[in-house]
């Protein structure tokens, strides 16, 4: 049964210098209901004047704002992480709506989003500088951090909850202030969280938020305004590519959260058991749609076909539908872009002689939903294989030696995350070592936590999120030198 949520509740404006105002040109676009297609609200569609008045929004504020104690700005964010958790089911709901996933991974994302407000909040008193005597003992060398300055943040439509915290938090416990601009599809969240950061006592200017779907444009502006010196993005590598590119123009601070294609490898000696289990939250969470995802399955060729009869017998029993209903677990697909990817992903491997155990095709249903499916007999050349699913399905592929699980998992430009199921500790960290990902969950489903650093290496992005890193990346290291 379908639960409700009242949308009228939720701004659907600009949010610039704590205040709620029209886009400048007065356009708006339409959110819609993934489950159905339906539409959810309009939002103010944000132009390069809008970014620009955001901008100065921030600019007016950022002085204040570093200066403001370490302390007070940490007591800020302890009161957004309470105020999230006390309107948990709400934001929980908002998310499901627009994005679609099934509400118990909604209640986990919002869940996962308040504690970067709460660990950011612990970090923010702890920007630690520090003093040594010069190897020629003539000075001091003293290290001081500072704010970077003015952020702009880009963040996707799959988590848009967590992607924004994700950010917001180690920006404000920096002492940095920030215009948001969240994907198309899911803005609802931002705004919703614009709300829960200003009823927290976060002054206004500190955080702004511009939905636009003229993206772009916007960021682009931004990265060209000289106040602007950070640039936060999470998204495909193919806008990261253009975003770093239009980031060098002005030398712009950048880190690059970009796409995965996480091997999930299992020798023989694991627990299928566990390693089921792992799969099927390395792959479900969000219907596939993570960046942490297991895009491809590497299975020691003794224990595959039964890896992959059980993998199938659990994705086919999963319950398909709208996030929103009692019971669902696959939700559907954000847009229809999405869920024909998807398609077109599994077609082709199905026509280069992979075989589905289960599903294998769009579900026979009103909204954009993908049948959960596990394919096997995978062409090693095949393109599913290559390209980030963003989807319920998951690719078998047997493997016979430990060296052809490792060449087989580092076999592509992405280094996020990879996952490792084995009975020998050894063999687990050796593994670890040798995979080229900035990720590793060994024995484990789920890597991410707010207080872990978050990144990954080749294309698949620059710096790191989350933990103490996170808030570095918001930072700057001044050097004094100086006699006493």
């Amino acid at each position: 049964m379908s639960q409700s949520i009242d949308v009228s509740t939720v701004q659907t404006d600009l949010f610039v210098g704590g205040k709620w105002v029209p886009a400048a040109a007065g356009d708006r676009f339409d959110v819609l209901d993934p489950a159905t297609g339906d539409l959810i609200a309009t939002v103010a569609d944000g132009r390069v004047d809008d970014a620009m008045a955001a901008v100065d929004a921030a600019a007016a504020a950022a002085e204040d704002w570093a200066a403001t104690a370490p302390r007070q700005r940490a007591e800020i964010l302890r009161r957004a992480f309470e105020l999230m958790t006390e309107q948990s089911e709400q934001l929980a709901r908002l998310v499901s709506l627009e994005n679609g996933k099934a509400l118990v991974d909604a209640r986990g994302e919002v869940a996962y989003a308040a504690e970067f407000f709460r660990w950011y909040s612990e970090e923010a008193v702890r920007s630690i500088g520090s003093v040594q005597t010069a190897p020629s003992g003539a000075n001091r060398i003293v290290v001081v951090r500072q704010p970077v300055g003015i952020c702009v943040l880009v963040t996707p439509w799959n988590f848009p909850a967590a992607m924004a915290t994700r950010k917001i938090g180690p920006a404000l416990a920096a002492g940095c202030t920030v215009v948001l601009k969240p994907a198309s599809d899911t803005p609802l969240t931002a705004l919703a969280m614009a709300q829960v950061l200003a009823d927290a006592g976060v002054p206004p200017g500190v955080v702004n938020v511009v939905p636009s779907r003229k993206s772009g444009q916007v960021v682009s502006a931004m990265l060209h305004d000289d106040r602007v010196r950070k640039l936060s993005f999470t998204g495909s590598t193919e806008v990261g590519r253009v975003l770093l590119a239009q980031a060098a123009d002005q030398v712009v601070n950048c880190s690059m959260e970009l796409g995965g294609n996480a091997p999930f490898v299992v020798f023989a000696d694991a627990d299928l058991d566990a390693a089921i289990e792992g799969a099927m939250i390395a792959k479900m969470r969000n219907a596939g749609e993570a960046c942490t995802a297991a895009n491809r399955f590497y299975v020691e060729r003794s224990v595959a076909d039964e890896f992959s009869r059980r993998l199938a017998e659990r994705m086919s029993a999963l319950v398909v539908g709208p996030g929103l209903d009692d019971g669902t677990q696959v939700g559907p697909l954000v847009n229809e872009e999405t869920v024909g990817k998807v398609d077109d992903l599994v077609q082709a491997a199905v026509a280069d002689g992979a075989r589905a155990l289960a599903g294998g095709s769009r579900a026979d249903r009103t909204g954009w939903y993908f049948e959960p499916t596990v394919l096997v007999d995978v062409a090693p050349t095949s393109t599913i294989l290559r390209e980030e699913i963003f989807g319920p399905v998951a690719p078998v592929v047997a493997f016979d030696t430990e060296d052809e699980a490792v060449r087989l998992a580092n076999d592509t430009e992405f280094g996020l995350v990879s996952y490792v199921y084995t009975g020998d500790l050894g063999r687990g960290m050796r593994v670890s070592e040798r995979l080229d990902s900035g990720m590793v969950g060994l024995n484990r489903g789920l890597v991410s936590d707010p207080a872990a650093p978050f990144g990954g290496t080749k294309q698949s992005g620059v710096g790191r999120e989350g933990g103490h890193e996170g808030m570095l990346d918001y930072l700057e290291s001044k050097y004094i030198a100086v006699t006493w």
